[in-house]
């Protein structure tokens, strides 16, 4: 826990479902660490509420870009919704 985790009353682990991020390293079934305090800059990595639907996805100028370039650009102007949950610290993942 200390190796992954800065602020314990802050932080929250994420399943991680899709292959947005693959080229980034993040897979499906990864275990994300996401921490609520630190104030999202452009270029991390984020989890996102967008409309509803939490995503994974670099923080960018204009919006939410994915790693993976069969995903589209989640343009900041076509976004009715948005809440930058926190920002991706860490990852976990089990082999079997």
């Amino acid at each position: 826990d200390q190796y992954l985790v800065e602020n314990p009353f802050n932080t929250y682990f994420v399943k991680v479902k899709g292959k947005a991020m693959e080229q980034a390293g993040i897979y499906d079934g990864d275990v994300l660490v996401v921490d609520r305090s630190i104030a999202p800059k452009v270029g991390q990595t984020v989890l996102a509420e967008v409309n509803g639907e939490y995503m994974v996805r670099y923080l960018a100028e204009e919006g939410l870009l994915a790693a993976n370039s069969s995903y589209p650009t989640l343009l900041f102007a076509n976004i009715e919704q948005l809440a930058i949950i926190g920002v991706v610290t860490g990852s976990m993942r089990k082999f079997k």
